[in-house]
């Protein structure tokens, strides 16, 4: 009698890290001051809806205070971070973004229509890909059965339950109490007691990690669904729907961490604030540094104010989104990671590289080749991928630092101790 697959539970495709943001540039020895070039290795040969994902992600982020205010724009973009179905007004910002980029990718050619959302290093069918993706997300709602209709959209609760039925197996039929131990055994005990139980169990049952105001989440989140190829009878077989994580939870990123101490308080061994309310502070100072770095003047409301909710996004066209002093976000194509030792152009040229668990297998000794003198190897561990026991985590931890070694790399021991990431620093000749 199968218990289900516990390799499922992480699923295949990674729309969130599993572990909480970091600044990059703060980890490892002290850098002098200056250019910073960062390279983030998060997916590879994997998935396009990934790299579509996170051009909207940033679209979001750079919609400026005059068109959004800060506290709606937080709530929009965790709910399109984290939620499988969301509000009608958030799939309209949905829509509209996407339509935006479609555009982008499409017409450029070789300037970037903005420095953040560059990707115009892309390949022609990975350009085409994103297209296709994008306008995806916009296609309208069938209004009929007729043959002529686009096919009927994906409804969330039924792909998001097949995947907890095939984690779980045998054990569906008491699926809250394993939702509860996962949390008070697993998440708890590895230092997430912020995480409530009750919005946890909601999200473990339909996805649903944020739910701020009183609306209706009933919209799938198309910008979380993708493509999984599967062997029938001898034959590959594509089938849409949601396959990334069903276990750890997008509280992760934004919701365990905070240099706010009052919102880590606890009454009666009992946290009075929540990983969403910590979610919600720190997206929204993530957000209000972004603006600080705005590289043209700004009629901006202080943040005490908000604009009316009454929001027309018609006139946020990429021209329109923040320009930000001194940052640049540049997207290379996925199977460019072993090719980029052969560019001049990156001949020791990053000063920080991240590498999340699912991509740690890919490094290797060329590296050294696009590592500056000065570079900061830093590696996403195992900790919070719940379905792995603590020989499996401690295991993978070895394996990192056996293969950062083989890169060149050493760990850096002057830092704090993080058993959430690896830090590593070139070898010393």
């Amino acid at each position: 009698m199968s218990a289900g697959r516990e390799s499922e539970g992480p699923g295949s495709v990674s729309w969130w890290g599993f572990s909480p943001a970091r600044d990059l540039l703060s980890l490892g020895p002290v850098r002098n001051e200056g250019d910073a070039n960062i390279l983030l290795v998060w997916v590879i040969e994997n998935s396009m809806e990934v790299v579509a994902r996170q051009l909207l992600l940033l679209y979001l982020a750079l919609i400026p205070q005059e068109s959004m205010g800060i506290n709606e724009k937080t709530e929009v973009f965790l709910e399109v971070f984290g939620n499988s179905e969301i509000r009608s007004q958030t799939d309209e910002t949905l829509r509209r973004a996407a339509s935006q980029l479609s555009l982008s990718v499409t017409e450029t050619l070789e300037v970037a229509s903005h420095a953040c959302l560059n990707t115009t290093l892309l390949k022609f069918k990975e350009r085409d890909e994103l297209a296709r993706i994008f306008k995806s997300w916009i296609q309208p709602r069938p209004s009929s059965s007729s043959s002529s209709d686009p096919p009927a959209p994906i409804l969330m609760p039924k792909v998001w339950d097949y995947r907890v039925r095939q984690h779980l197996g045998t054990r569906y039929d008491s699926k809250t109490g394993c939702f509860d131990w996962d949390l008070t055994m697993k998440l708890h005990q590895k230092g997430c007691g912020v995480i409530n139980k009750h919005q946890y169990v909601q999200w473990r049952e339909k996805g649903l990690a944020f739910e701020m105001r009183e609306g209706v989440y009933q919209i799938a989140n198309t910008s979380l669904l993708s493509s999984r190829v599967f062997s029938r009878k001898g034959e590959k077989v594509s089938f849409r729907g949601y396959w990334g994580d069903i276990v750890s939870s997008p509280y992760l990123s934004f919701g365990i961490e905070t240099d706010d101490k009052s919102l880590l308080k606890t009454q009666n061994g009992q946290h009075i604030k929540t990983a969403q309310d910590i979610s919600i502070a720190n997206v929204q100072g993530l957000f209000q540094s972004l603006s600080s770095r705005r590289g043209c003047p700004t009629t901006s409301p202080s943040d005490s104010e908000e604009p009316s909710t009454q929001i027309d996004q018609k006139s946020v066209i990429i021209h329109d989104l923040m320009h930000l002093n001194g940052i640049s976000v540049t997207f290379l194509p996925l199977d460019s990671l072993h090719k980029l030792p052969e560019k001049q152009k990156y001949s020791h040229y990053f000063n920080t590289i991240y590498v999340s668990a699912s991509c740690a297998h890919q490094l290797g000794p060329m590296m050294r080749q696009i590592a500056a003198p000065d570079a900061v190897l830093v590696v996403e561990l195992a900790k919070y991928i719940l379905d792995l026991n603590k020989e499996q985590e401690a295991g993978f931890g070895r394996r990192v630092a056996s293969i950062a070694l083989e890169a060149g790399f050493e760990p850096w021991h002057e830092g704090n101790s993080d058993d959430v990431h690896s830090v590593f620093i070139q070898q010393k000749k």
